[in-house]
């Protein structure tokens, strides 16, 4: 997101609601922007709950936080003390009750599944999400920008301090210091007993296969392990918003559909780190560009529309949508992503838009400049997309 557009947000929010949850995964900007927000604001307290200082603090935490009450109070990996949750639903309460409804707390975290799951139970009505991504194309390229740049946004992918860095052997360590870094500390500390040798090479394969469809029996023989522990995993690294599960469209049209969900490994920068590519050259001849190509885009697609369902298509009879996005509104939105400057749709994604009723049909390709094709489809590049997107 858009560090302005964050900004923005994020105050909005906090001027409706007493607490908001900011979520993403680690190094993607979080606490750069809750630290913005408290200059903004003067006089807001940071804590960082991985710091034993910090979490001493709150050992009376309701004491704790009502001596801070004049103040806006930010918690970066409250997930670390999941108590926390019940104690912030009573002092938001008790501020209500003196006339304090708003801005009360911003917290941080980047293990979503657990965090959002401990907020809702906890502080139903009381609190809003926001979820920070890696940088996306829209937000750090101009509208018009040339497939070149596009290519090095892909190849780096959108961590900031990966994209940012001097040269493309600089990006390649960070991101694979990064990966060290989950592996060997954030995910220890989280609570799982995984061996980092174990999850690594899961985490490899999943990249190997990138798009490809989740088959845990084969990943388990593979690991040695039993599919649960493979869904286990898989589930973590969902979790810590690093794999991406996209389910199977879900509706019902007389055929035979494909049920397994597609997974991604979210950031095409972690994906080259982990197998070994150090530049956009060394990319372009692994036989994992078209699939790393293709999620480097979806993902691009859903960030611009977080209000839409996503999830992909595909039949036994070869009929197959690479992102189906379904509004609220009722509109249906397939797309296909090709890596060609010259790209062609098959009969099967036809049939897909027929099958899921699609009121609008994307081709999303490396092209210069949009336009239409046969048959209602619009063709057009990532970005131009993904800000079409983003401005419904």
């Amino acid at each position: 997101m858009n560090p302005r557009l964050a900004q923005q947000q994020l105050a909005d929010l906090l001027a409706q609601f007493p607490a908001v949850v900011l979520i993403g995964p680690r190094q993607a900007g979080k606490t750069t922007l809750a630290l913005a927000e408290a200059e903004r604001r003067g006089g807001a307290l940071y804590l960082d709950l991985e710091l034993p200082s910090a979490q001493r603090q709150l050992d009376d935490a309701e004491a704790f936080l009502l001596a801070h009450r004049n103040r806006l109070v930010i918690l970066d990996e409250v997930q670390r003390m999941p108590g926390l949750f019940a104690v912030l639903r009573g002092v938001i309460d008790l501020r209500r009750r003196a006339g304090e409804s708003a801005g009360q707390f911003l917290l941080l975290g980047s293990a979503s599944g657990v965090l959002l799951q401990q907020a809702s139970e906890s502080l139903a009505g009381r609190i809003a999400q926001v979820e920070l991504t890696p940088f996306q194309a829209r937000e750090v390229l101009p509208a018009g920008a040339a497939a070149t740049d596009l290519n090095a946004l892909w190849a780096r992918g959108g961590f900031p301090l990966s994209w940012l860095a001097e040269d493309d052997a600089a990006s390649l360590r960070w991101r694979e210091a990064f990966i060290a870094t989950y592996l060997e500390r954030d995910i220890p500390a989280l609570g799982p007993r995984i061996p980092a040798t174990t999850l690594r090479r899961l985490w490899t394969m999943l990249a190997h296969s990138q798009g490809g469809l989740l088959n845990q029996s084969q990943l388990a023989a593979s690991l040695a392990v039993s599919g649960q522990t493979i869904a286990r995993y898989i589930d973590l690294l969902c979790d810590l918003m690093l794999v991406r599960r996209l389910p199977a469209w879900h509706g019902s049209v007389g055929k035979r559909l494909v049920r397994a969900p597609k997974v991604y490994v979210r950031d095409s920068g972690v994906v080259h780190a982990l197998l070994g590519l150090a530049n956009l050259e060394a990319v372009l001849a692994h036989p994992v560009a078209g699939a790393s190509w293709e999620g480097f885009v979806i993902e691009q697609l859903i960030a611009a529309a977080p209000q839409a369902e996503a999830s992909f298509y595909r039949t036994s009879h070869g009929a197959e949508a690479d992102l189906v996005l379904s509004f609220r509104g009722g509109e249906t939105w397939v797309v296909e992503v090709k890596r060609s400057s010259a790209p062609t749709v098959s009969r099967g994604f036809h049939l897909a838009a027929t099958d899921v009723g699609a009121t609008r049909k994307l081709l999303a390709a490396p092209v210069s400049a949009p336009y239409p094709m046969r048959d209602g489809i619009e063709a057009m590049g990532p970005l131009a997309a993904a800000l079409m997107l983003a401005a419904q």
